[in-house]
């Protein structure tokens, strides 16, 4: 019989290896994973007490949550000034002083969206 050689050897090892290392990984939980927002909506966000969601005053990167549009799903990842799909969370009855709205809106063709005083 010939002898195996080096590749042939390591490649054995390295399955056996990849094999018992699946057999020892922990099982996954049982219980139900919560679902992601569908796309083009947000995800939840809890309700800060005395805060509002501000859409439209959020500098890039500066945005508290995840877009209304389904851009991104998490908080600093906004890639423009002042869009309309992003909020700040600011303190309640401020937003619309500073040039924000309550709700999300689509500012994308309007270069010169609301922007803080």
């Amino acid at each position: 019989m010939a002898k195996p050689s080096p590749a042939v050897l390591a490649a054995v090892v390295a399955a056996a290896a990849g094999a018992a290392a699946i057999a020892l990984m922990p099982k996954a939980p049982t219980e139900a994973i919560p679902a992601a927002a569908p796309a083009g909506e947000a995800a939840a966000m809890p309700v800060v007490e005395g805060k509002e969601e501000c859409f439209g005053v959020a500098k890039a990167g500066e945005n508290d949550c995840a877009a209304s549009n389904g851009a991104h799903t998490c908080g600093g990842l906004a890639k423009t000034d002042y869009s309309g799909f992003e909020f700040k969370n600011v303190d309640s009855g401020s937003c619309v002083k500073m040039g924000g709205k309550l709700e999300a809106f689509d500012n994308t063709a309007n270069p010169e969206a609301p922007k803080p005083n």
